[in-house]
Parts: structure tokens; C-alpha cells; sequence
């Protein structure tokens, strides 16, 4: 910056030869150092509208990134929404079949008939296992949940604490997280 300033103090003693020297030797330091002055108050208001003009363009894009990001993971949880949605709609149509073998294996009279049953109906709980599908606990005594089951009917047991299963109407079953059927329960007290 002092070779600028030494440049242009050059270039206006040329251009003013009517000036004495002692003159320019008083009025080179002021001059030059309001020069100066100006150019570094322009230099630092250039600094600030660039560095404010980076801050703005760095949100810009942190936001755009951001919104990547979230349109990303939107993306794959619909994709595997889609998934889940789709296996709980097919087994969902499997379950009344499976209920219907419980049913035979319990009224059954043939005792070839209702082991052929009770092994159909294993090999069909052994596949709904492998595909990680499992049945609520529902059994009598256990605590109602409202998030696994649903209340058909409300009885009076002594047995039996308060808000407890009292018996199983249906079976519930459920993947991972997601409730595919709702175990329908009568509840106690």
C-alpha cells in the first residue's frame, strides 16, 4: 500500500509543477495519508459486502443441503412405508386362514385329520416367524395394552387384577414395530 501511495504522490508533484517543494513536502503527508484513509475505508466496506455476500450465498446452501437431506430420508422411509405396507396387506390375508386351523385343531374328531391340521398349522406360525412376524401376548392375566390390543367386552373377575386380559377373542399378530392385527381381548375389572 505505501508504493501506491509513494506512486501517486509522484504522479501529482508532475502534474502540479507550480507547487515549491516545501509546499509539497508539508501537504504530501496529509494528502497521502487522507488517501489512504479513504481507499482503506473503501477497501474495508468492499470487505464487509463480500464477506456478508459469502455468509448469504453459505446459508444458501446449507439450506439446500439441508432439504436434500430431508427429501432423502422422506424419500426412503416412503419407499420402505411402501414395502411394509404392502407385506401387512398380504398377511393380513393369511391370518383368517390360520385361524381357521387353530379352530379345526381344537374341535377336531379324527386324530389323522387333526394332526395333519396341527402340522399344517405349525409349518404356517414356523413361515409367519421366518418372515418376522410374531403374535401379541395376549394371554390371560397380561396387562392391557391399548397399543396391541382391543377391548370387545369389559367382565368382573376376581381372579383377575384390574385392566387385565381376561380371555382372547382373536389373536393379534404384528412386524417389527407395525401392528398388522389387533389381538381381540375381553378385559377384567
Amino acid at each position: 500500500m505505501t508504493e501506491e501511495i509513494k506512486e501517486e504522490l509522484k504522479e501529482e508533484v508532475q502534474e502540479s509543477p507550480e507547487v515549491t517543494s516545501e509546499e509539497v513536502s508539508e501537504e504530501k503527508p496529509k494528502k497521502a495519508k487522507k488517501k489512504a484513509d479513504k481507499k482503506e475505508e473503501a477497501y474495508k466496506k468492499e470487505i464487509e459486502a463480500l464477506k456478508a455476500e459469502i455468509a448469504d450465498q453459505n446459508d444458501k446452501y446449507l439450506r439446500v443441503v439441508a432439504e436434500y437431506d430431508n427429501f432423502r430420508r422422506r424419500a426412503q422411509k416412503e419407499r420402505e412405508s411402501a414395502y411394509t405396507d404392502a407385506y401387512v396387506d398380504a398377511i393380513k390375508e393369511i391370518l383368517p386362514v390360520i385361524d381357521n386351523l387353530e379352530r379345526a385343531t381344537a374341535f377336531s374328531d379324527n386324530d389323522k385329520v387333526s394332526e395333519g391340521v396341527a402340522l399344517t398349522l405349525n409349518q404356517f406360525k414356523a413361515t409367519l416367524e421366518k418372515m418376522g412376524v410374531s403374535e401379541i401376548e395376549a394371554e390371560k392375566g397380561t396387562k392391557f395394552d391399548p397399543n396391541f390390543h382391543n377391548a370387545m367386552m369389559h367382565v368382573d373377575d376376581e381372579s383377575l387384577g384390574e385392566n387385565e386380559i381376561s380371555s382372547v377373542l382373536q389373536k393379534g399378530y404384528i412386524k417389527g414395530e407395525k401392528v398388522i392385527r389387533y389381538s381381540m381381548v375381553i378385559v377384567a375389572n
